[in-house]
């Protein structure tokens, strides 16, 4: 009997014993019963259609751990470890051969194709239930491990995430940016996005994205200018050429701050990934004569063409310290005769068309002058 950290009765885990000859899984039965729900088969093809009844896919309820005969009429035990091993659903169950066999040579080759353990016969009451109790407790605390592994790192992921994001807004404010800077930013890469998804030549591309991943990724575009001296960041009048030179650094040190964040964290949902193609890439130009790199075309990352259209449109509209805000219609004229130059030509073509969203998303979190 299993319980949990309450006293409560758990469910047995289940044990599959796959044997060609009855008496071998009866005696099996018999000394695991009481601990264990018992299924049995009675062919390695009888197994098989346990565990993958319908087009190879697993059944719901998996055993918890198999003993498996090596010496079978049909399909032999370790043709049936292959195809349990091959399968992302029971991979991880643990495998002990049962066999008659004391072969060095069988053994090395049961542990070598993926078998936990070997139980030989003349089955040991004692033996077969301590080595069955040790593999199944030993792929709980596995599995249970893995869990929490995943949960600690969920939870480090939050963090840089928040971390980030924190960041991001310190560089807004830094840059006499209001409040609104990156929810706009984030509102007009969502109603772009949304608006390229009905376009064939976008479509595709942006479902293997993972989008809300892109979208929450854009705030991060400049978190590059944490690098940049205030006396230039902030300079109101026009930059000299080295001033200028310095300020695109913003695109690789926002790029080397990703990627020392990334290092040692996955990245299951691309975040960091877009992240760091939207900082480094942002400022590439279509016709290629853009910075860092100067890529061309398609050579730009997708995130980074969209949040190149979003960043010209909402510095634009909105006051800096080196100029007053421009008008929506103003502005949108501006990037149109860009396209095709500086911007994706496809991108602004889709921007046109959501005209009255984007004046929308100013107009509601404007900037103050």
């Amino acid at each position: 009997m299993r319980l949990d950290k309450d006293g409560i009765v758990l469910k047995k885990d289940i044990v599959l014993i796959v044997d060609d000859v009855d008496i071998n899984r009866i005696i099996l039965r018999e000394i695991l019963k009481n601990d264990y729900e018992i299924i049995e088969a009675g062919s390695g093809q009888e197994a098989l259609d346990l565990l993958f009844p319908a087009d190879g896919k697993p059944v719901g309820s998996l055993p918890t751990s198999i003993l498996l005969d090596i010496m079978m009429p049909d399909i032999d035990g370790f043709q049936v470890l292959e195809k349990i091993k091959s399968n992302d659903a029971t991979k991880n169950i643990p495998v002990l051969f049962i066999t008659a066999s004391d072969s060095e040579e069988t053994e090395t080759k049961g542990l070598i194709a993926g078998a936990a353990d070997y139980i030989t016969k003349p089955f040991n009451h004692t033996i077969v239930r301590a080595r069955v109790d040790i593999h199944i407790n030993l792929a709980r605390y596995s599995h249970e491990l893995e869990d929490l592994v995943s949960i600690k790192t969920a939870e480090v992921t939050r963090t840089y995430e928040s971390t980030l994001e924190v960041l991001a807004t310190i560089i807004e404010h830094r840059n006499l940016e209001s409040g609104e800077h990156i929810r706009r930013t984030t509102l007009l890469t969502q109603s772009l996005i949304a608006a390229m998804l009905k376009h064939e030549k976008f479509n595709e591309a942006l479902k293997n994205m993972k989008i809300s991943s892109l979208i929450k990724a854009s705030a991060l575009h400049d978190i590059g200018k944490i690098g940049i001296p205030d006396a230039i960041l902030l300079k109101p009048g026009k930059l000299t050429v080295d001033e200028f030179n310095l300020i695109k650094t913003h695109t690789t040190i926002g790029s080397h701050v990703i990627d020392s964040i990334s290092e040692n964290l996955p990245d299951s949902d691309n975040y960091l990934k877009y992240a760091k193609e939207i900082c480094h890439f942002h400022h590439e130009r279509w016709d290629g004569s853009g910075y860092p790199l100067g890529l061309a075309g398609e050579a730009i990352p997708l995130s980074a063409r969209i949040i190149s259209v979003v960043d010209v449109y909402d510095a634009l509209v909105s006051p800096r310290c080196y100029k007053p805000p421009f008008s929506h219609d103003f502005s949108l004229d501006t990037i149109n005769a860009g396209r095709g130059t500086q911007f994706d030509p496809d991108i602004v073509d889709v921007l046109d068309e959501i005209y009255n969203d984007f004046k929308k998303i100013e107009e509601t979190y404007r900037d103050k002058a």
